[in-house]
């Protein structure tokens, strides 16, 4: 699929046409108007991107590396979450006690302002080069995108990285828009990035699909009225994600299936 393959076109005044798809385990087709699939966990494993960044941050400050165990069960909530929850958990393993525990320098906070400075001048040097699409994503969204169902990508990551993450891996062209964790005031899971994701997609939240690996994701659709589906090999904050209630989950993006109307 080449770049300049026309995007499907939707808009709020000329509705999307219903698309039905299935799902091993779904009891009936559920028919959608358009997508919003998430990118850490759910299309990339970015886990490599995290541990290169991150270490690099880590070091810059002289604390111990952090592993990729805790960088999984903490990625999902934005950088700002991942930065904090690193640095808490590295300082507490540093033992910094050259004063009290009051001392301003042993408190994670302190240092909060200097650890996200160099952590987006790392991602964003390596951004993509220890990243590769899951098994089945390519496939998925190919066959998503050639039903005409518009796509968005929605995503807690920056914006800018979230992009040039798209790009560097040839996944951009699928998606109408890209709205990373600082393009509304609130992230998932609050459900205002899908009410919005939709309205840019000219779709209502009943028939626009949200594609996650994580509670956040879940959270964010059931507050919204979005259909939810998740994929079983994410992050999901190290917990099982078959126990997050969502309208049905898979193993890979090629499982969802586009079946015609008379066989639905």
């Amino acid at each position: 699929m080449s770049a300049d393959v026309p995007m499907p076109s939707v808009s709020a005044t000329q509705p999307a046409t219903a698309v039905r798809l299935r799902w091993p385990g779904a009891t009936q087709a559920l028919e959608v108007q358009a997508v919003m699939v998430d990118l850490d966990g759910t299309m990339v494993d970015t886990l490599g991107d995290f541990e290169v960044a991150l270490n690099r941050m880590l070091a810059e400050l002289q604390l111990p590396p952090v592993s990729r165990d805790f960088i999984s069960r903490t990625v999902g909530k934005g950088s700002e979450h991942l930065i904090r929850s690193v640095l808490a958990e590295q300082m507490r393993q540093a033992s910094l006690t050259a004063c009290d525990s009051s001392c301003p320098a042993t408190q994670p906070e302190a240092r909060y302002e200097q650890a996200w400075r160099s952590y987006q001048r790392y991602y964003g040097v390596i951004n993509g080069q220890f990243a590769e699409p899951f098994a089945g994503v390519r496939e998925g969204l190919q066959a998503l995108y050639a039903a005409g169902l518009p796509m968005a990508c929605l995503t807690n990551k920056p914006q800018a990285h979230a992009e040039a993450l798209l790009e560097a891996l040839d996944l951009r062209q699928y998606f109408r828009v890209v709205f990373g964790g600082d393009a509304f005031p609130r992230k998932k899971p609050d459900p205002m990035p899908l009410l919005e994701t939709a309205r840019a997609l000219g779709t209502v939240p009943a028939v626009t699909l949200m594609l996650g690996d994580s509670s956040n994701d879940a959270q964010a659709a059931h507050a919204a009225g979005c259909p939810v589906l998740l994929l079983s090999y994410g992050y999901n904050h190290g917990q099982p994600v078959r126990e997050v209630p969502a309208d049905g989950y898979l193993d890979s993006l090629m499982e969802l299936v586009v079946v015609p109307h008379a066989a639905a």
